[in-house]
């Protein structure tokens, strides 16, 4: 990572812990100098399950290499508004992905590619193994081995912006026929990323209220079609979340309108 992309990070971070103090004018300000900086392309890495793999390529086509999911949209919006940065999008996202599962590729699937930023979904499969007791990660193990990761990034990658997104699940097809153990290991897990997040001092992106609110615009299955997964509606909500969370950092993502 060049000293311009460290700069530029650190720079972010720390301009968006002020955000609440600026005017819509010095937003709009300083997401245009950070949009005109010299040398300010960035790297960001989606990393997860079947969530984020959203039926990737597993080649270089270009039409195919980031699926068909959030992880593509965002990267659709921020590559056309902002040409000039030559921002690079990378998804390591595996459908059937623990957190188990990510330790064991974090090497060569994350910290090898060197992100700026680097967003993570991961949970809704550790949930499973616990209500179909197989291969069981616990709540405990989860929490462990997240901020396992998270310590290996910052020895490696110091000036990396950390995105964590909060694992939800919705109450239909085999989700809500066993609903009370769905939800009760899930909401474990959601405190423990929502913790993480406040200790790290980094991006928390809540997603399950942002689901729940949505039930009043449109039935469970219009959002989360068997209530793990999201349709293409389902996808814009992660969408607007993750933008609507990282443009507080990184001010010139307020550029993009949706």
């Amino acid at each position: 990572m060049s000293n311009t992309r460290r700069n530029f990070i650190k720079k972010s971070i720390t301009a968006g812990i002020a955000t609440t103090v600026f005017s819509n004018t010095e937003i709009l300000a300083a997401a245009n100098y950070d949009s005109n900086i010299k040398n300010s392309q960035l790297d960001f890495l989606f990393q997860g399950d079947s969530i984020t793999d959203g039926n990737r390529g597993r080649s270089t086509d270009p039409n195919h290499i980031l699926g068909h999911g959030y992880a593509f949209s965002i990267a659709c919006r921020a590559g056309a508004t902002f040409p000039e940065k030559a921002n690079m999008f990378y998804n390591r996202g595996i459908s059937g992905n623990k957190i188990t599962d990510l330790q064991q590729r974090w090497q060569t699937d994350t910290l090898d590619l060197k992100p700026d930023v680097l967003s993570i979904l991961i949970g809704v499969n550790d949930t499973d193994s616990v209500v179909k007791q197989q291969n069981i990660v616990t709540v405990e193990k989860y929490e462990e081995v997240y901020r396992s990761l998270l310590d290996q990034t910052k020895a490696q990658l110091p000036d990396c912006l950390f995105v964590l997104c909060e694992p939800f699940i919705m109450p239909v097809g085999r989700v809500k026929d066993n609903w009370a153990a769905w939800n009760g290991d899930m909401q474990k897990r959601q405190a423990v990323v929502a913790r993480i997040a406040k200790d790290y001092k980094t991006i928390f992106v809540p997603l399950q209220k942002i689901f729940n609110d949505a039930e009043s615009r449109a039935a469970v299955d219009y959002w989360v079609w068997d209530g793990i997964h999201p349709t293409y509606s389902g996808h814009e909500l992660i969408t607007r979340a993750w933008l609507k969370q990282v443009s507080k950092k990184l001010h010139f993502l307020h550029r993009i309108h949706f």
